[in-house]
């Protein structure tokens, strides 16, 4: 029920995966608006698809904390299908916030990680990268950034095929002492982590692929893409649709929201049936390729402590 166009966007997507990959899709929401949209396709009984009743929705209004008042809104019952293993992972295009409380809530948290971080995949002159946090973090302290660094270099690995990544850490100046005290701070915790650490990474260098992983805070980090998305937009306009298809959100489906001891993948509000379909595609390959216990033993290695 979450997203822009929802629930047809929504539900345009889980059927054109459930007609490409053997897996069961569970469309969790208002029952009446689900079944309208499902009528669409006249082959979508013959697919394994279920419909779960929630009949509440958390608007972007509210406050994120609304999810912990309303126990029946479509992403707290999602969350909890997961939790009792029911599901093995969730996509949401609507919420970020009231996500990441309904999982935290649902899942709990990764053994050494305080806060959970969305991890964007973006596209660079050579091998995509991955950008955290991208918004599931106003404020963060410097030991969240070196979390978000270790998480981020298991997903780039596991995703994107980087042996060894390369991790970066967001800031105004390539020097160590440049930055506020928060960037100052964290690059002294990377350069002495057991991690490929490469240094501070200016905003210029973002899509130059000098990184494999770049860490920011997830207020920097989701300026940072809405900036990006409304350049592309008018870019778009004056060059044409090429560079609109490298840059599309679409192609990439969701940010798994890594952190959280289990699998959550966010969708971008505008988020079209092709987004949902791929991102429905990401959760099925990390939940086949045990992507929360890679993440766990990686944690674990670095005995990252949460104070």
């Amino acid at each position: 029920m979450g997203g822009d166009h929802a629930p047809a966007a929504i539900v345009d997507g889980a059927v054109a995966a459930a007609r490409h990959l053997d897996i069961q899709i569970s469309l969790v929401g208002a029952p009446d608006a689900v079944a309208q949209a499902l009528d669409a396709h006249a082959d979508w009984r013959d697919l394994r698809i279920t419909v779960v009743d929630a009949p509440d929705v958390i608007a972007m209004t509210e406050s994120p904390a609304a999810v912990r008042r309303k126990p029946r809104a479509s992403i707290a019952v999602a969350a909890r299908l997961v939790a009792r293993h029911e599901a093995d992972a969730l996509f949401s295009a609507g919420h970020t916030g009231a996500t990441v409380v309904a999982t935290h809530a649902a899942f709990g948290m990764i053994a050494g990680v305080d806060r959970a971080a969305l991890a964007t995949t973006i596209p660079t002159r050579g091998r995509p990268a991955v950008l955290l946090d991208a918004g599931a973090n106003v404020e963060c302290r410097p030991q969240h950034l070196l979390q978000f660094a270790i998480m981020g270099g298991v997903y780039a690995r596991v995703a994107l095929g980087a042996e060894r990544p390369r991790i970066g850490l967001l800031s105004i100046g390539e020097e160590e002492t440049k930055g506020n005290e928060l960037t100052r701070d964290a690059h002294r915790l990377l350069k002495a982590a057991p991690i490929n650490f490469v240094g501070n990474v200016e905003g210029r260098e973002i899509y130059s692929g000098v990184a494999d992983v770049i860490v920011c805070d997830g207020f920097t980090g989701n300026v940072v893409l809405k900036t990006s998305e409304g350049l592309i937009e008018t870019l778009e306009v004056l060059l044409g649709e090429k560079l609109s298809r490298v840059f599309d959100y679409a192609e990439y489906g969701g940010a798994p929201l890594l952190g959280v001891a289990g699998l959550a993948i966010v969708g971008h509000g505008r988020s079209s049936p092709k987004a949902v379909r791929n991102a429905i595609t990401m959760a099925y390959r990390f939940a086949t390729g045990d992507f929360i216990q890679r993440v766990e033993r990686e944690i674990a290695a670095a005995t990252v402590s949460p104070h």
